[in-house]
């Protein structure tokens, strides 16, 4: 890795790979911006410089919180670096039994917060010209899981807007990253990261029952290191052509693959119909 030393702004730093990023970066004389909506989740256990850490508190469903916190950042450090969006929660349970409020939760921070955040620091990279953002996606934001919908197209969205996102400001010097990480070994699937459904319906206890009781048990069970993706985010954004999407766990790259092969059997199946559906010269 570089020994450059960058303003890193990273969200949802209380836990999981958040987390995993300050404790990383500080010890590698980066410059951190920590939030979290409870802020003191991050300053209990971390004792460094405050010339080097900047904890401040954010829900990143409120848009004002959001702009002084980055105004705060650049009263701090000067500059904004890398902007890391990864706060954010799991809601496991089938697309019919998810309430109205539930789904609107989880877009209200999965997606607007994202926003909100983006929003909020990307004036101050575009004044410097430069500047990278890696937004947290998912495996599930490539691939549809039974009792995952919903999560999985707050992910989905994400990755959309980024695409777009990273057209808009690649001009202006700044670079977008879509991290796609599979089963990790976080606290996603326990506590305040996974959010399961009150209305839980018979019909579909063979699908996502058998999801619900799959996730029980896959519960520190996940193959992939967060510590190793945590340090792959890292190195990413010392690289001079950074990739729009990074892959994290060789079970993201088989899934993907899959997808891909699934798509190329639909086109070349259905091609007639796709291309009998012009005008008639």
């Amino acid at each position: 890795m570089s020994s450059t030393q960058k303003v890193w702004f990273i969200t949802g730093a209380s836990r999981g790979f958040g987390r995993l990023m300050v404790e990383k970066l500080l010890s590698q004389g980066q410059k951190v911006v920590a939030t979290a909506r409870k802020p003191e989740a991050i300053t209990d256990s971390l004792q460094h410089s405050s010339e080097q850490l900047l904890v401040l508190p954010l829900d990143v469903t409120d848009e004002n919180q959001a702009h002084a916190a980055a105004k705060a950042a650049i009263e701090k450090f000067g500059q904004i670096d890398v902007l890391v969006n990864n706060a954010g929660y799991g809601i496991l349970g089938g697309v019919e039994e998810t309430s109205a409020a539930e789904v609107e939760k989880n877009f209200a921070t999965n997606v607007f917060g994202l926003l909100n955040v983006t929003r909020a620091v990307l004036p101050y990279m575009r004044a410097q010209r430069s500047g990278h953002i890696l937004n947290l996606s998912s495996i599930g934001g490539q691939f549809g899981f039974i009792g995952w919908g919903v999560y999985g197209s707050t992910k989905f969205a994400v990755e959309g807007l980024s695409e777009s996102l990273a057209q808009e400001v690649a001009p202006l010097g700044i670079h977008v990253t879509i991290v796609e990480p599979g089963f990790f070994r976080t606290d996603f699937l326990a506590g305040e990261s996974l959010a399961r459904v009150e209305n839980v319906i018979a019909d579909y206890e063979e699908t996502v029952g058998s999801m619900r009781s799959q996730m029980s048990a896959a519960n520190k069970q996940q193959p992939g290191d967060p510590k190793k993706a945590a340090q792959a985010m890292i190195d990413i954004a010392f690289v001079e052509n950074p990739p729009l999407r990074l892959m994290l766990g060789a079970d993201t790259l088989e899934m993907v693959a899959t997808k891909i092969k699934h798509l190329q059997a639909d086109m070349e199946a259905w091609k007639h119909v796709s291309v009998s559906t012009g005008f008639d010269e």
